[in-house]
């Protein structure tokens, strides 16, 4: 049974508190799937005892057993390739996901957040660009159309990191992309920009991402699974979006 089946069964009986834990995970279940009881407590403003208590309400045996069965109906998202291979799907559904991945783009890159999202990237000195290993794609369509709209922008190699990044200060700003199986590289790296005094500029899954913990700036895009790997095209939408604004925002100097 899926999260939303568990708390509708026992709705009626929810306290306010478990009512936003419900409404919290049900928005956004890797907050669930990924978090602590600490961390998902914090998250909604109530306690730990609180938490765990809406486990046992939902018919689980404790939190870790409810994070178990989360995890399990995010696992097509989440599995390795060689199992997506093993376990293929017909392509209706797949579909069906790019599709509102799309949408849920659109939607969550909207004005205001466009806009916050860009105000680093059109102020920089210079603008570095890096990814994980599986989202390069869309960080590869930010650097093609940034470097053709303003000076200063770089790639950035999983192989280069340490020399690439030696020039990064403060007045620069970061845009690095990643989603669940985050690149350890990746992090590590944000985090070393954040502490030179970079602006970083986060395109990622969710308030859990790693990178969303190190900055204010970030946005969550949903990467359903296509065949063996993560589809591309969310990343490579926002990264489309982001450059189009930075063209408005620049218009002249962009324009030369």
């Amino acid at each position: 049974m899926v999260i939303s089946e568990l708390i509708a069964e026992v709705a009626p009986r929810l306290t306010p508190a478990e009512r936003r834990l419900a409404e919290a995970v049900l928005a956004d279940p890797t907050l669930l799937a990924f978090g602590t009881v600490s961390e998902l407590a914090e998250r909604v403003g109530t306690s730990r005892p609180t938490v765990v208590r809406f486990a046992t309400k939902l018919g689980c045996e404790g939190f870790a057993d409810l994070q178990e069965r989360v995890r399990a109906g995010l696992a097509p998202a989440l599995s390795r390739p060689s199992e997506r291979i093993r376990h293929a799907e017909d392509a209706s559904p797949r579909r069906a996901a790019v599709e509102a991945a799309v949408a849920g783009v659109f939607e969550g890159l909207d004005g205001p957040k466009l806009a916050e999202l860009v105000t680093p990237i059109v102020e920089a000195r210079a603008v570095w660009v890096l990814s994980g290993e599986t989202s390069r794609a869309g960080a590869h369509a930010l650097h093609s159309g940034l470097e053709i709209l303003r000076p200063n922008v770089r790639w950035v190699g999983d192989h280069a990191l340490g020399g690439s990044l030696g020039g990064a200060t403060e007045g620069d700003a970061a845009v690095v992309f990643d989603f669940p199986r985050y690149r350890r590289q990746s992090v590590l790296a944000s985090r070393a920009l954040v502490d030179a005094g970079v602006r970083l500029v986060a395109i990622t899954d969710g308030p859990l991402s790693p990178l969303a913990g190190l900055t204010e700036t970030w946005c969550g895009l949903v990467v359903p699974g296509v065949g063996p790997f993560d589809s591309s095209v969310p990343a490579v939408l926002a990264a489309e979006l982001l450059v189009a604004e930075v063209a408005g925002r620049l218009r002249d100097s962009a324009r030369a």
